[in-house]
C-alpha cells in the first residue's frame, strides 16, 4: 500500500523536519522473523481461537489463506474477489479490508468480512459491506455461497474506507469506518466525522446475534432523532486498525492524519475524537472551527517529520517476550516500528529497535498487524506497493 489512506505525496513530510523527534530507547531483546511469504497484498491476520493454531490472512484482492504449521494453504479458505468493486493494480484502498471470527466460532462456524462492493447509488464510488459467512463441513474451506449482510455504507470517494472488524469483550462486533474520503473531510457543513447522522468517520458497534435489532441497547446514540444508533464513537478520519487489549479491554485505535499529525486514541463510549476540528492535539483549520470543548484528545501523536502514515497494532500480552508486556506495538506504512509505554499514567512513544535491526527501518511497507491465540504479534508487510504482486510476507515478533 501507499501511505495508508492519504492522498498527499511523500515529499510533504519534508515540511515538518523541525518537529519534535520521537525519544530514543534502548534495544529490546527481540527479533522479527519471517513466517511466510508469497502473499498478494496481505491486509489482515486473524485467528479463530479454536485450538488449531491456524492463522487466516486476508489478501486485499479477495482471498483468505490459511497458515498452518508455517505453510500457506494452496486452496483459499474463501475467495470473495468476484464480489469486490474494481481495484487498481498499483494502488487501491478498496477490496477485502477486514475479518473477524465470532467468539463462538468453534461451535457455530460464523465469521465476518468487511469489503468494498459496487454501488448502484448515484454519487457513490462504491459501498462498504459488512457480511457474515460460515465454514463448510471442511474446516479449512468456507461455504462459497452463504452470505448474510449486516450493514452497508455508501462511500462517496474511493479512499478512507477503514475496514477493521473486531469482537469486543462484550461480544459485540466493532467496525472502523473512514470519513468518506477525499482530503479534509470536505463533506457537508461540518464533515462526516462530526455528523452523527452518517456512519462515516466512526467506530460502530452492532449486535450480530440479535433477531430484533442490529445494535446493542446501550449504544450511546439510540433514541436521538437524526443520529445513527450503530455509532459507538465519532470524530475519526480513517481508523487504520484498532484492537482490544485482551487484559484491560481497552480499545486502541490508530487514526491516520491529514497533513501533519498521526494519532492513537483509546476509544470510549459516545466520545468525540475531534476530526475535522482537530488533527491530533492541534487545530486542523483554526479559521473555520477550533472549539475543543468536549473532545477526547489522543493518548499519543507524532509529526510527519518522524513518519507519515500510522498502522495500528496490539498491546503485547504474549508469553514469549517479557520486556514487551503491556506495551502497545504499532508501525508506519513506510516500514518503521514503534511502541507506547505507560509511565506515571501517561503514554510515551519510542522506536522499536530490534536486535537485528539497528536503524528501526524494516525496508518494507507495513500494511497491518495481527495477534494469535496466545497473544503473540505478527506484522503484515510487502516489498513494494501493488495489490497484484506476490511480494507480501508475514513476520512474527520473537526473541529467537
Amino acid at each position: 500500500m501507499t501511505p495508508m489512506f492519504r492522498i498527499l505525496p511523500i515529499f510533504f513530510t519534508l515540511l515538518f523536519i523541525g518537529s519534535t523527534p520521537v525519544p530514543q530507547q534502548q534495544k529490546l531483546p527481540i527479533r522479527i522473523k519471517k513466517l511466510v511469504t508469497g502473499l498478494m497484498g496481505p491486509i489482515a491476520l486473524e485467528c479463530p481461537k479454536d485450538g488449531t493454531g491456524r492463522l487466516f490472512v486476508c489478501e486485499q484482492t479477495g482471498k483468505i489463506k490459511i497458515i498452518k504449521n508455517g505453510i500457506v494453504s494452496l486452496i483459499p479458505f474463501i475467495d470473495i474477489g468476484p464480489r469486490l468493486d474494481k481495484v487498481n493494480k498499483g494502488y487501491s484502498e478498496k477490496g477485502l479490508l477486514g475479518m473477524a471470527f465470532h467468539p463462538k466460532y468453534k461451535s457455530n462456524g460464523r465469521f465476518f468480512l468487511n469489503y468494498s462492493a459496487p454501488s448502484s447509488v448515484e454519487g457513490s464510488n462504491h459501498k462498504t459491506v459488512v457480511a457474515e459467512f460460515k465454514v463448510s463441513s471442511n474446516k479449512d474451506v468456507a461455504d462459497p455461497v452463504f452470505q448474510k449482510v449486516h450493514l452497508t455504507i455508501e462511500q462517496p470517494e474511493s479512499n478512507h474506507n477503514g475496514g477493521q472488524l473486531a469482537f469486543g469483550p462484550d461480544g459485540y462486533l466493532y467496525i472502523g469506518s473512514g470519513d468518506g474520503g477525499g482530503a479534509g473531510d470536505d463533506h457537508g457543513k461540518k464533515g462526516n466525522g462530526q455528523d452523527c447522522s452518517t456512519l462515516l468517520g466512526k467506530i460502530l458497534r452492532i449486535d450480530v446475534d440479535s433477531k430484533d435489532r442490529k445494535y446493542p441497547a446501550d449504544n450511546p446514540f439510540i433514541n436521538k432523532t437524526d443520529d445513527r444508533p450503530e455509532i459507538w464513537a465519532y470524530g475519526l478520519r480513517n481508523p487504520w486498525r484498532f484492537s482490544f487489549d485482551r487484559k484491560t479491554g481497552e480499545l486502541f485505535c490508530a487514526d491516520v492524519g491529514q497533513n501533519e499529525w498521526e494519532e492513537i486514541d483509546i476509544i470510549e463510549k459516545g466520545k468525540n475524537y475531534g476530526w475535522r476540528i482537530m488533527e491530533g492535539n492541534h487545530c486542523y483549520d483554526p479559521e473555520k472551527n477550533c472549539k475543543q470543548t468536549g473532545l477526547a484528545l489522543p493518548i499519543a501523536e507524532y509529526p510527519h517529520s518522524t513518519d507519515i502514515s500510522i498502522t495500528g497494532g496490539y498491546v503485547y500480552r504474549g508469553n514469549t517476550i517479557s520486556s514487551l508486556k503491556g506495551k502497545y506495538i504499532f508501525g508506519e506504512w513506510k516500514g518503521t516500528l514503534f511502541y507506547l509505554e505507560k509511565t506515571n499514567g501517561k503514554w510515551k512513544m519510542f522506536p522499536l529497535i530490534t536486535e537485528d535491526n539497528n536503524d528501526n527501518d524494516m525496508n518494507m511497507n507495513i500494511n497491518s498487524f495481527g495477534e494469535d491465540e496466545k497473544g503473540e504479534i505478527y506484522i503484515l508487510m510487502q516489498e513494494s506497493t501493488g495489490l497484484f504482486f506476490s511480494n507480501g510476507s508475514v513476520y512474527v515478533i520473537t526473541n529467537k
